[in-house]
């Protein structure tokens, strides 16, 4: 099956499958990974690497004669010791007999297809090292297929001095550490990197284009040859004795040229997703906003009519549905969830009952007085409550208290039986325990303040701003 056929047919599926990023972007959309589009281009990467997306051509020059070559050029260099000699590795054809690879294509090690070298770090603590004009790369910079400049510099004395490597333009980079092992990019110019980039001088006979093709294809494979450590990450030693199918020279740059279709191809049916997307959020914002603009419960109602008969096909994406999750909310809050009843005691009454028992709290030594805080202006009010409704200040309704941290060089502050509840507890709306527990000693002898049940808890730094 022809893979534009593949696509084609099955279109609705690579368009339409989605999960959720683990952080947010910008736009209504940014949270959304277009899952579908980003299996096919990994599948497009497979056929291309396994010799299924264009058709072999008995005319071309196999590839054991490009191989032969190689392994000249890698004795010359090293002879004229402009390279190291490579450890060798076991033979090609213990493993050939276990793999399937086209015609005229010849299995080998990336080893024996270029020359490869990790960079460095030069001394920070010496300035004569940095703020020259020479490139130079770390590991989160290989974001594009062809990169040009970095975000620091460093001088030619580095370079000579600091055990990097001088890597030249056409040059093919693969991130070895962290989170972007087996990120890749081919050089625009001369440059080096620090010791987290692996590059490759490709002899004759390889594209750069096509190795840089075959190292997005294994992505996966580097990744999980980093895992198990504190700290994931590859070396060059486990690159350079990966196996590798070389094409004929003529059949690599036809992979290259149908690769870069298909991927166009991806990019259309992905941006066509992303404005669909963001079409789709907009038309929901725009009628749950009706929703909360509503003057009264007639009209309420009268616009969730209208918006619930499309029910099933607004609301189909997270975004649509965390929409509406917040227009309840905000509903609830603006008093138009349920009627009013002026039977009721009005929030007026409420709020004397608050401010004798705070007084009473004050009194009695159990809370501290607090500062007077200043009325509302008109400003400051976002809608129109119902009656014998009030707006208040949060400290006028309650007692607001800040948390604090035991001291880590205290055991004993860290053996009790104390919930501790920090941010990343914060996942449910009620809260029964935690996953650190503190003493009674450390209540007594630290900053944290003793909280009672049914307590609000909301966070005001870090990731999970405002969380509750």
């Amino acid at each position: 099956m022809a893979v534009e056929k593949l696509i084609v047919d099955h279109i609705d599926t690579w368009t339409t499958a989605r999960q959720t990023r683990s952080t947010a972007g910008r736009g209504s959309s940014g949270k959304i990974d277009l899952y579908g589009i980003k299996k096919l281009r990994e599948l497009i990467l497979e056929l291309a690497v396994r010799g299924k997306l264009v058709p072999q051509d008995p005319n071309d020059e196999p590839a054991s004669v490009l191989l032969r070559g190689m392994k000249k050029q890698q004795e010359v260099l090293i002879k004229d010791k402009k390279i190291k000699k490579p450890k060798k590795l076991p033979p090609i054809d213990e493993i050939l007999e276990s793999i399937s690879i086209p015609q005229g294509w010849e299995l080998c090690y990336l080893n024996d297809i270029g020359d490869w070298g990790a960079g460095a770090t030069p001394n920070r603590t010496n300035s004569g090292y940095y703020g020259g004009n020479i490139p130079w790369f770390k590991s989160g910079e290989l974001s594009e297929d062809y990169i040009t400049d970095s975000e620091e510099h460093i001088t030619a004395l580095a370079l000579k001095e600091c055990s990097l490597r001088d890597n030249q333009p056409g040059d093919v980079l693969i991130a070895m550490y962290g989170a972007t092992i087996g990120k890749t990019s081919i050089l625009n110019t001369r440059s080096t990197s620090n010791q987290a980039v692996c590059a490759c001088t490709p002899f004759d006979g390889l594209s750069n284009q096509y190795l840089l093709t075959f190292l997005k294809a294994s992505k996966r494979v580097f990744t999980s040859m980093g895992a198990g450590g504190a700290q994931p990450n590859i070396s060059k030693e486990k690159i350079v004795a990966t196996q590798f199918a070389l094409p004929p020279l003529k059949e690599q740059l036809r992979i290259v040229e149908k690769v870069e279709q298909l991927m166009s191809l991806c990019d259309q049916l992905e941006q066509h997703s992303l404005t669909s997307l963001d079409a789709h959020q907009q038309l929901v914002e725009t009628l749950l906003a009706t929703l909360t603009d509503s003057q009264n419960a007639d009209e309420l109602a009268e616009n969730w009519a209208r918006i619930s008969e499309h029910f099933d096909t607004l609301f189909t994406t997270e975004a649509s549905i965390d929409a509406l999750k917040q227009t309840i909310l905000q509903l609830a809050v603006m008093g138009k969830m349920v009627p009013q009843d002026p039977n009721d005691e009005p929030a007026s009454e409420l709020l004397k009952r608050i401010a004798q028992e705070k007084a009473q709290l004050v009194k009695d030594g159990k809370m501290k007085k607090q500062k007077p805080l200043p009325p509302i202006s008109d400003e400051e009010i976002p809608f129109v409550t119902p009656n014998h409704w009030e707006w208040v200040r949060f400290g006028e309704i309650g007692e607001i208290k800040g948390g604090g941290t035991p001291s880590k060089n205290n055991s004993a502050f860290w053996e009790g039986d104390i919930p501790w509840v920090s941010p990343k507890d914060m996942k449910v709306d009620y809260i029964s325990k935690s996953e650190l527990s503190i003493s009674q000693d450390a209540v007594q002898n630290s900053s944290v303040t003793l909280i009672s049940e049914e307590s609000l808890l909301f966070v005001v730094r870090g990731m999970i701003l405002a969380h509750t």
